[in-house]
């Protein structure tokens, strides 16, 4: 019986799992520091507070089938590939016969300064929440204490995370400004990008209906603003501007996991240039997805976006590739269409692309929602879709 340890259950993870349960004659390991699975791409709205964590979370024991797959919940340390060995925080060490590698995305500040110990950050489950136990907690300091940095947001980047996160936080405004004890009007939302645009990833009409939505929420756009320091309570961009607020979020970018670069594999920012069919160079054993995989795109000639879409297509893709290596058959290329993308301003407001179809408004915030139940079934499956899925459609 093949052993199969997967580290990670994000999207790329737990997809690789359910392609691999359904098989006979494996066993399967799957480790993550976290006992539950979490929607990433919802993260912004429990930081703003919108959601709770509960509606975006579930139990990965829920989707364990446990005469097939044993569950750890440990920090993955260290992944040495010669010996074909995994070492973790906890537990004892781990041998496999075939390892995919989906551990996810961390933070990256790019060396501005203070950004790390400033700024916060909104990569997980814990960091989401702290960002909205953070804001809570300076409106209800204002009440006590009225300075004005102690009501305004600054959202760091304007790349599709923080476009979504500022969309919500300008929904959850009245709510702020009721623990504040003000008018919603005071509250004041800012979101900062050094460039002289927003959400590179669309074309200039969508990025126009984006702008007027923002301003209509009142969102003030900073943009053309690169950010020097983030200092404690202040942003310093462009020409020693500052910018006072005593809520500050990075969403600027990430990297993969740092266990990457500790583990000696060849990378750029946390992510390893794989081979076509997703294995890591030199080793055919070891299958590299998700946020910490670089996958070249022959048509860009750089490598895709990290997305969830891109995420679980790489876990099955890997998954299958492992059962045709157990069968004594050659791998497969692995290749990605993107169906599209769309970006939440909001529960009822989204813009995007779907297919080669541009949609902006309601629409948007529809199909937002259908692609979301689309990925939670892909990696909990019905049970999961039914109990956490979004069918608040019309509201």
């Amino acid at each position: 019986m093949k052993e199969i340890v997967i580290l990670g259950a994000g999207y790329a993870g737990l997809r690789a799992l359910h392609v691999l349960q359904k098989q006979k004659e494996v066993h399967i390991t799957l480790v993550d520091r976290h006992d539950y699975h979490y929607e990433a791409t919802d993260l912004h709205e429990v930081a703003a507070g919108t959601q709770t964590m509960e509606k975006i979370t579930y139990q990965i024991t829920d989707i364990i089938d446990t005469i097939k797959t044993t569950f750890i919940c440990d920090e993955v340390v260290k992944i040495d590939v010669d010996k074909e060995i995994v070492h973790l925080k906890e537990n004892a060490a781990l041998t496999y016969d075939y390892l995919i590698v989906a551990l996810g995305f961390e933070s990256e500040t790019f060396g501005i300064a203070g950004a790390a110990k400033n700024a916060l950050p909104m990569v997980d489950i814990p960091s989401a929440q702290a960002v909205h136990d953070h804001i809570m907690a300076q409106m209800q300091a204002y009440q006590t204490t009225p300075k004005a940095e102690l009501l305004k947001i600054v959202v760091c980047g304007a790349g599709f995370t923080g476009i979504e996160l500022v969309g919500a936080l300008a929904e959850e405004r009245p709510a702020y400004a009721k623990v504040a004890g003000v008018s919603a009007d005071k509250i004041e939302i800012y979101c900062i990008e050094a460039m002289d645009n927003i959400l590179p990833m669309f074309n200039e009409d969508l990025k126009e209906y984006c702008k007027k939505e923002l301003e209509k929420r009142d969102i003030h756009m900073l943009l053309s603003s690169p950010i020097k320091a983030i200092e404690e309570n202040q942003v310093v961009y462009g020409e020693n501007q500052n910018l006072p607020a005593a809520t500050i979020i990075w969403t600027t970018g990430v990297s993969g996991s740092h266990v990457i670069a500790d583990s000696g594999f060849q990378a750029r920012r946390g992510r390893v240039m794989v081979k076509p069919d997703l294995t890591a160079p030199d080793h055919a054993n070891v299958y590299i997805v998700g946020d910490v995989a670089a996958v070249m795109d022959d048509d860009s000639k750089r490598p895709y976006p990290t997305t969830a879409q891109i995420s679980l297509k790489m876990g099955e893709q890997a998954a299958k590739n492992i059962l045709r290596q157990i069968q004594n058959q050659a791998t497969e290329a692995f290749h990605f269409k993107s169906l599209g993308s769309v970006a939440s301003l909001g529960n009822t407001d989204a813009l995007g692309v779907v297919g080669s179809l541009s949609v902006k408004g309601y629409p948007a915030s529809f199909m937002k929602k259908m692609i979301m139940n689309k990925s939670l079934l892909e990696t909990g499956g019905t049970k999961e879709v039914l109990s956490k899925g979004r069918f608040d459609l019309y509201h």
